[in-house]
């Protein structure tokens, strides 16, 4: 299940070329919804502007996260997801927006340069205990990524693309395995 709230035509195939069957669900549509079509996982997408003001889609995340269901995020849909699970948002000074954003993922100790077009960040300093850093920005150490520790829901801001049409590192995969197997 693929929530769109703007989704880049590029981000949703890039699902499908790694084996995801997805039905895109418009940005309002209600979890009571979404949980009738018996979805596998929910997928957060992409998408404009200031993630506080959406609260039909922190509620309906908030349902998610009450059953075992795994939910990833990107960008617009990582920032929902923080926002869900009781963290808050900031307006950033200078936003990311490109694709040269270097992003240390933190449990890999790994590098991975990333697309990026957000001016709003996930404020560190209100991340509940159920959530853990999982990326940063090497430019800012703004937070990138998050898993919950007590669900199976991740996201993160920026992504790689092995999709020549698509900025990102050559070659390298999006998602890790972990987070496919979730959506």
């Amino acid at each position: 299940m693929a929530y769109d709230f703007g989704a880049k035509r590029n981000i949703l195939r890039m699902l499908v070329d790694r084996g995801c069957r997805l039905t895109i669900v418009p940005a309002q549509t209600s979890a009571e919804d979404v949980l009738k079509m018996n979805p596998d996982g929910i997928f957060l997408s992409n998408g404009p502007g200031d993630p506080a003001p959406c609260d039909y889609a922190i509620t309906a995340i908030q349902k998610f996260l009450e059953t075992d269901i795994p939910v990833f995020g990107i960008c617009l849909g990582h920032q929902l997801l923080a926002l869900a699970s009781g963290a808050k948002t900031v307006k950033m000074k200078f936003g990311h927006h490109g694709g040269n954003h270097p992003v240390k993922d933190v449990e890999k100790n790994v590098v991975m340069i990333t697309a990026q077009n957000h001016g709003f960040a996930v404020d560190e300093a209100t991340l509940p205990a159920n959530l853990r850093v999982t990326h940063k920005s090497l430019f800012d150490g703004t937070l990138q990524g998050i898993h919950r520790t007590d669900k199976p829901a991740f996201s993160q801001i920026g992504f790689e693309s092995s999709h020549r049409s698509l900025p990102g590192t050559p070659g390298s995969q999006p998602w890790s395995t972990r987070r496919r197997a979730v959506v």
